[in-house]
């Protein structure tokens, strides 16, 4: 350090022997003090270098930590990119699911209303059933009433059936005679009659027309029926009755049918069957 100029000029006042040692004195001491700044300035030179290192150090963890820092926010950048673009993906899903909803919303709304109208018509259609059932109800009771009167008709023409068919034979009873003489020269040993013949034990064969009678003197049986409307069912039936009968008349039978009117073709059937 150099000696101010007011520290020179009190030493110039003292003695040169004096001053010569004050000055060596003084020249011992700036020798110290330079040694002891070069000493204090190299300490605290290493000591700033290793604060500086230390500095280096923390600026490089920084560095790092920022790097890592960036890192993390460029993933963190990325992420949210993918958030956000999820969320656009969701919001464009919600609204299809909203548009859908929607759709659904129409739909039952339409489904509601058609079954309104179903239940209307079925409505409509109950009571329509309601009238039919109680027509149907009415219709039975009629057919009832008519089967009554159908039963009641039918045993009325039964009856006229009947009667009809007692008259023809009241009239077969009379005419036959002379014409089966005429024409077979058959004689009636007795009357022609309405009569029943027992073919088992508490069975009967009703026959219209029944009488015996000679040709040429060997004893026949005239078995006969009367229908008003002759058919070829009736042949049939009259035949079978002959033969159900058949061994219970001793000698030959002349079957006679004797109908009002009937067709030529069941004409024909009747003498094809011996009748």
């Amino acid at each position: 350090m150099p000696f101010s100029v007011a520290l020179i000029r009190q030493l110039e006042k003292v003695d040169p022997q004096l001053r010569e040692v004050l000055y060596a004195i003084l020249e011992e001491i700036e020798k110290q003090r330079a040694q002891l700044e070069d000493q204090v300035t190299k300490r605290e030179f290493n000591e700033l270098k290793e604060i500086v290192r230390e500095l280096a150090e923390a600026q490089k963890r920084s560095e790092e930590r920022l790097d890592k820092l960036e890192k993390v926010v460029e993933e963190l950048a990325e992420a949210q990119k993918r958030t956000e673009e999820r969320l656009n993906e969701l919001a464009e899903a919600q609204k299809r699911t909203e548009e859908r909803v929607n759709e659904l919303a129409e739909a039952q709304k339409r489904t509601e209303e058609r079954l309104n109208e179903l239940a209307e018509a079925q409505k409509r259609t109950e009571e329509r059933l309601n009238e039919l059932a109680e027509a149907q109800k009415r219709t039975e009771e009629e057919l009832h009433k008519l089967v009554g009167e159908h039963r009641k008709t039918r045993e009325q023409l039964g009856g006229l059936s009947h009667t009809v068919g007692y008259i023809l034979e009241d009239r077969a009873y009379k005419g036959l005679p002379p014409l089966l003489e005429k024409d077979f020269n058959l004689k009636l040993t007795k009357p022609l009659k309405r009569d029943f013949i027992e073919i088992a034990p508490g069975r009967f064969e009703e026959i219209n027309i029944l009488g015996p009678g000679r040709i040429n003197g060997r004893k026949v049986w005239v078995v006969g029926e009367a229908k008003t409307q002759l058919k070829k069912k009736d042949i049939d039936a009259f035949l079978r009755k002959l033969q159900k009968i058949a061994d219970l008349l001793p000698g030959e039978k002349i079957p006679i049918l004797v109908t009002y009117q009937t067709s030529p073709l069941v004409r024909e059937y009747a003498q094809k069957k011996g009748v």
